[in-house]
């Protein structure tokens, strides 16, 4: 999809009327300052670039991806719609072939939305990147798509929405979860039994310079994309990595984002993380929009920038090097671990889940099941509770990729369950999405 002749778009919206309070570290300014750097650097007048501007998107494409419990009103503002809404404005100028690539700078973030929906966590409430795979897939008949993160945050929620879906390839790359919230995406997280080595993990440790970034690209993430071959490349750019980002403990940079970018290559960009509102945000995403545009970067740095304040140690080298021989073993061994999972008596692999929404202080438990299918990656059961809530929901899903006996019996199973606050449908396959127990 790359074309020099194309230009790159560039999608922006600050959300001025959301926020989680007016000091917390996702809030409106945010995007302000980096408006004005654009502007002073004259990126607007750039024949390489066009803006494009964001529109409010509908319920179905949330359906399409997100549980909303108990609909999506109860969860979801204009603001959400109108951040997707831009996402997903933008990739359809790409697939059209107006446009080479993009950048959405848009808020609020939603990297860590997981497949159900209660609420806000970790500053998301419903996932832009998630939403667009599906809308890819459900418009524009892609087959394969990989979303790398790269935000400092393990991409808990992406992770969880593809967990079992054989053809989103996710990757994450973050500070080791031991040290940062949410605490997840841990090498041995690989996938469900249906798609096995799709979910790829890299927790860097902390004080990871510009070198373990780049080598994590270079060096594990370049070779798996060449040999996963992705019809589409969606970036989760979180710029939290960055050496002055008050929440974590990175040691990147402007420069190295946008060599990132560079080699990555991805078709959209889309903004996630990155609190250092004036002294990181404004030149991470001004290199990042020009590595997309394929302009030069070189003159992109921070006022207070040294090679110090970016650098590796031997030890912290080593150590990375070692987690990337880790993820590339799962990668080559992904066929053949698929073979150590076994299904109950009654044909389903099953996992629970504990999923804790921080912003707002409820749980979620879940038990989750996907049928053992010979013919196609099987339907999912979710059996969610949310004690704080008094709520109990079942999702019944049919993915894009189900056979026809999975589909019958999904269907059979949504018809007679009760018991339930909720039951969902959630077909895919034929772009229904039905609940009993209130209006969807």
């Amino acid at each position: 999809m790359q074309n020099k002749k194309k230009k790159t778009g560039l999608c922006f919206f600050p959300a001025f009327d959301w926020s989680i309070s007016p000091t917390h570290p996702e809030r409106e300014e945010r995007l302000l300052y980096t408006y004005d750097q654009l502007k002073e650097e004259g990126i607007f007048d750039l024949d390489e670039i066009e803006e494009i501007n964001p529109s409010l998107i509908q319920e179905e494409p949330i359906l399409r991806t997100h549980i909303c419990v108990p609909d999506v009103s109860s969860n979801i503002t204009d603001s959400h719609k109108i951040a997707c809404g831009g996402v997903l404005a933008l990739a359809d100028r790409i697939m059209e072939g107006s446009l080479k690539n993009a950048f959405a700078l848009v808020r609020p973030p939603g990297h860590h939305a997981m497949k159900v929906v209660y609420g806000n966590r970790g500053f998301c409430n419903i996932n832009h990147e998630a939403i667009l795979v599906d809308y890819l897939r459900s418009r524009y008949g892609l087959k394969k798509i990989a979303v790398i993160d790269t935000d400092c945050h393990h991409g808990d929620g992406t992770q969880d929405i593809f967990w079992n879906d054989p053809n989103v390839l996710c990757i994450s790359m973050h500070q080791d979860g031991r040290t940062l919230y949410p605490g997840t995406g841990f090498v041995h997280e690989a996938g469900g039994p249906t798609a096995y080595g799709k979910t790829l993990n890299i927790p860097l440790p902390p004080e990871t310079g510009e070198k373990g970034f780049l080598m994590t690209v270079k060096d594990c993430i370049l070779p798996i994309l060449e040999d996963f071959k992705p019809d589409f490349i969606i970036n989760s750019a979180g710029q939290d990595n960055h050496y002055t980002d008050p929440i974590t403990n990175m040691r990147f940079s402007s420069q190295g984002y946008a060599r990132l970018t560079e080699l990555l290559k991805p078709d959209i960009a889309v903004l996630e993380g990155g609190y250092a509102i004036e002294g990181a945000l404004p030149y991470t995403n001004l290199g990042i929009l020009l590595a997309l545009a394929g302009l030069d970067y070189s003159f992109v740095k921070e006022p207070d920038y040294t090679l110090e304040k970016v650098s590796e140690n031997k030890e912290r080298d080593q150590y990375i090097q070692d987690v990337l021989k880790q993820v590339g073993q799962v990668w080559k061994t992904k066929e053949k671990a698929r073979e150590t999972f076994k299904a109950d008596k009654d044909g389903f692999f099953s996992r629970t889940k504990r999923i804790f929404y921080d912003t707002d202080g409820i749980s979620d438990l879940q038990l989750e099941k996907v049928k053992d299918c010979p013919h196609c990656s099987g339907f999912n059961l979710i059996d969610s509770k949310c004690r704080e809530k008094r709520i109990s929901a079942l999702a019944v899903m049919i993915p894009f990729h189900c056979c026809k006996n999975c589909r019958e019996e999904a269907l059979y199973l949504y018809e007679k369950a009760s018991g339930f606050s909720y039951v969902y449908l959630q077909n895919q396959l034929d772009n229904e999405f039905l609940k009993k127990g209130g209006v969807i």
